[in-house]
């Protein structure tokens, strides 16, 4: 009997589960932006199970192969605790709480899976958001010439605390933004901090947040193995090569098809929950719609960003370009010819001109 329930189990479903897991565990592994933006919508439209099942599949799944990432980041000495201590204490009790308020809050099975719908929705438009933050605030770093590492700041104690209090909250409702949305709060509130740093202290604090909003999750809606092993089984190893292609991998192209591809699956989840200025309604999608937004984010999105350079005295292109500002700890030295007035600095203030802005990429 045992050996028909494991054979029930190698469906097209569970196959299509693992291919989807491996496939997203690369792209983390890659970039380490948040599976959670990217896994759970991915389920939702394979129709694998109900909003509720998905979200807590994938948190259970998320706890497993970040506690192994975290292990390795923990190990080299990268994540700072003090920091990821406050950020603990904040997030752990929301993501506890923040399923119980959503299933107090609905009144029927169909309620909950739009309202889930609906907030997923509204959380990965954000988690796209935040990569433009990110990028912006880079931009502005860069365009007053200096840049201070601090890889051991003064911890902010209130600030970091209220971050892990919404970060917690988003991610137990929705499973997204522990990777994403913490980050950028991160940069904006420690913006020394460097790469490795962020990357290390965000999947510390990561760890305790999916584990908390796994198991409240579980205790509301139950597991279903049937999607939880499967994709358990594909998004490790995917993650594990992702982390090995990467140095040889240039990541920010991968990071902006990412940041269409959320924003994408966000407005089709908000349409496919019937929201209002989109709102197919009854679980349907306008496909003409989610494409038109993908078309301007690839051909609109560009122009505007070279609007956003030159407010702050920048040609619309050039460098720095965008693959420069992906990352967290660029500085270049000397940026010649970019703004009357611009004088490059050093790391102690002084005024410099060295070497070419790519090498520190």
């Amino acid at each position: 009997m045992e050996a028909l329930t494991l054979l029930d189990w190698l469906t097209w479903s569970f196959f299509s589960v693992m291919i989807a897991g491996f496939v997203v565990g690369v792209v983390v592994g890659l970039t380490g932006m948040g599976g959670g933006a990217l896994m759970t919508p991915a389920l939702i439209f394979l129709g694998v199970g109900d909003t509720a099942t998905v979200v807590t599949a994938d948190l259970t799944a998320a706890a497993v192969y970040k506690t192994g990432g975290a292990i390795v980041h923990k190990r080299e000495g990268s994540p700072n605790m003090q920091l990821a201590k406050w950020l603990i204490l904040g997030s752990v009790p929301t993501a506890l709480l923040g399923p119980y308020l959503v299933s107090w809050f609905t009144e029927s099975p169909e309620h909950l899976d739009k309202t889930l719908k609906l907030c997923i929705g509204f959380a990965l438009l954000l988690a796209a958001a935040t990569y433009a933050g990110r990028l912006y605030l880079n931009l502005l770093r860069v365009r007053r010439g200096t840049f201070v590492s601090d890889d051991n700041p003064v911890i902010r104690p209130l600030p970091t605390f209220l971050v892990g209090v919404a970060g917690g909250l988003l991610v137990g409702i929705t499973s997204v933004g522990s990777g994403s949305v913490i980050m950028i709060c991160l940069l904006m509130l420690y913006p020394g901090l460097s790469a490795v740093k962020l990357v290390g202290t965000d999947l510390v604090q990561a760890v305790p947040l999916v584990l908390a909003a796994a198991i409240s999750n579980i205790a509301i809606h139950g597991l279903d193995f049937g999607i939880t092993i499967p994709l358990i089984l594909g998004s490790v190893p995917g993650t594990i090569l992702g982390a090995k292609l990467a140095p040889r991998i240039r990541q920010s192209f991968i990071r902006r098809a990412i940041v269409v591809v959320l924003t994408m699956s966000g407005v089709a989840l908000l349409d496919k929950a019937g929201w209002g200025p989109l709102g197919a309604g009854a679980d349907e999608t306008n496909p003409m719609l989610v494409a038109y937004v993908g078309l301007a984010m690839v051909v609109v999105v560009p122009l505007v960003w070279g609007v956003v350079r030159r407010t702050v005295g920048l040609p619309m292109f050039g460098t720095p370009t965008v693959e420069e500002l992906d990352v967290p700890d660029f500085h270049p030295e000397v940026l010649e010819g970019r703004g009357a007035g611009h004088v490059p600095r050093s790391h102690d203030g002084q005024p410099d001109g060295g070497s070419d802005a790519r090498n520190h990429t």
